[in-house]
């Protein structure tokens, strides 16, 4: 039985971006058997003037040009209206690192997620007082947050009770408890050009099978 469905909300100039991941696989069937709502809203839809400006240069000089207040504060308050209670989520290369852990906490509130999306060099800084947190997936820059918005509410949705097939799918894989990777897997043939499946897999005990997988375990990084 479906408790809740939860509420993605993606603040995105290229909405485009999202359909592809948004309209396939799980996140599909996600939406399909109504565990999670995906939506996107157009950032340009709040530009400002005839020509829907959403960007302009920065006080102070520098390269670049920096998303402008009034557009993005608009955007977060109709997302907003839509979903009062959901949490702002800024991602930025200086936010806060995205572990499973967190994915975990955040697939079992009851919350909905608002995600901004950044472009060109940044935004203005006084959107932050609408911001709740934070996020970034690594050390590293990229010329939007869409990836990152869509990398994690994937790894949110698929832990989500229910979307994923087998209810031990999410028990049993790497980072599920900060430490390891999960263990080498294998499946039909038992022989491929001359590779062999480990002996132990096709013994049939589990106990056996438990240690193997636990000594094959690599530790994370």
């Amino acid at each position: 039985m479906i408790l809740f469905m939860k509420k993605f909300q993606v603040i995105t100039l290229f909405p485009e971006m999202c359909g592809g991941v948004f309209g396939n696989s799980m996140m599909w069937k996600a939406q399909k058997d109504g565990h999670v709502t995906l939506e996107t809203i157009h950032l340009r839809e709040f530009g400002i003037g005839p020509r829907k400006q959403v960007d302009d240069t920065p006080y102070g000089g520098g390269d670049g040009m920096l998303l402008m207040v009034e557009p993005l504060w608009n955007a977060i308050m109709q997302a907003k209206s839509l979903d009062p209670s959901a949490k702002v989520l800024l991602m930025t290369p200086r936010g806060s690192r995205w572990k499973q852990a967190d994915a975990r906490s955040y697939s079992e509130s009851t919350h909905g997620y608002i995600f901004v999306c950044g472009r060109y060099e940044g935004y203005d800084e006084r959107i932050m007082s609408l911001v709740d947190e934070e996020i970034s997936v690594g050390d590293y820059v990229l010329t939007g947050g869409e990836l990152p918005a869509m990398t994690i509410i994937d790894s949110i949705v698929r832990l989500i009770p229910g979307v994923l097939g087998g209810s031990e799918s999410a028990a049993v894989e790497s980072f599920v408890d900060g430490k390891t990777l999960e263990y080498p897997q294998y499946t039909r043939p038992e022989v491929w050009q001359d590779m062999r499946v480990p002996d132990v897999l096709l013994s049939g005990h589990h106990g056996q099978i438990a240690a193997w997988r636990a000594k094959h375990s690599k530790k994370a990084g």
